[in-house]
């Protein structure tokens, strides 16, 4: 089953439709109706951090899940989610260069991970006035900028962590479905039936 965390936001539930589209049986729970350790013991083979309309000071149990996860377990956060991840691995939560709310904008990346196979650059959807910063000495790499060096995307050098900060569901997002299939395989779902 995959876990999405719900941070209140409507975009959730397009997460929740594209990852049902690919045959991923989800589960949805607000980020504050049980603890970090109720949510991992349902026993997620992978986690998805949604978007949402706060910081991740803010995110109910986003941080600590993160944090006291099972090193295997595969985790993407998006928007928000994404920011999380920054800050559990040292990264701080920063103003973006520019408010970004339903404005495309080219994603370059490095075609690892969830970005295997997909063509650099794609055009991606926006919708934040927050950024990551990373340190030097984080376990984070960065995986997808824009032209103007913002941070796109992230993930662990260890671990099955992966972050986007614009939005992989949105119908202007290019690619959005092969980027979530792409965390599907990372996570051992079986891939639906054409």
């Amino acid at each position: 089953m995959l876990l999405i965390i719900d941070n209140y936001d409507s975009f959730t539930f397009n997460l929740v439709h594209y990852f049902e589209e690919l045959g991923a049986p989800t589960h949805v729970i607000r980020n504050d109706v049980m603890s970090a350790a109720e949510a991992l013991a349902l026993n997620p083979r992978a986690v998805v951090l949604s978007p949402g309309p706060c910081d991740p000071d803010k995110a109910g149990i986003c941080l600590e899940l993160i944090e006291t996860a099972p090193e295997t377990l595969p985790v993407l956060g998006v928007c928000l989610g994404h920011q999380a991840i920054g800050q559990v691995y040292g990264g701080k939560v920063v103003q973006a260069r520019d408010i970004m709310h339903g404005k495309t904008s080219p994603i370059s990346h490095d075609g690892t991970g969830i970005f295997a196979g997909l063509p650099s650059p794609f055009t991606a959807t926006r919708y934040h006035s927050l950024a990551v910063s990373l340190p030097d000495d984080s376990p984070l790499r960065v995986t997808a900028r824009t032209a103007d060096g913002e941070i796109m995307g992230l993930a662990h050098e260890s671990r099955p962590v992966h972050g986007v900060q614009f939005h992989p569901e949105s119908i202007a997002s290019e690619h959005g479905h092969d980027l979530l299939a792409n965390f599907l395989d990372i996570a051992g779902f079986k891939k639906a039936a054409a």
